[in-house]
């Protein structure tokens, strides 16, 4: 496949979908160019904890629980 195959591909993407490429090519591209080193899973350490706030764990667990089994 060649570049022009891909840009053809990705002019038939949604405009958010064309962003979200851009966003992803640009960091393969820091990635490569060592401008940006890879993430590692230790980055994601506490992402988004707000969101967890006042959340009981345990009771949201068995509430996932509890859908997966009323699916079945």
């Amino acid at each position: 496949m060649s570049m022009y195959d891909v840009l053809q591909q990705a002019k038939a993407l949604k405009p958010s979908e064309r962003k979200e490429l851009l966003r992803l090519l640009k960091r393969i591209v820091e990635v490569d160019d060592g401008l940006r080193p890879a993430p590692s899973l230790r980055d994601l350490a506490g992402l988004d904890r707000e969101s967890w706030q006042g959340v009981d764990v345990d009771a949201y667990i068995n509430e996932l629980r509890d859908e997966w089994d009323d699916d079945r």
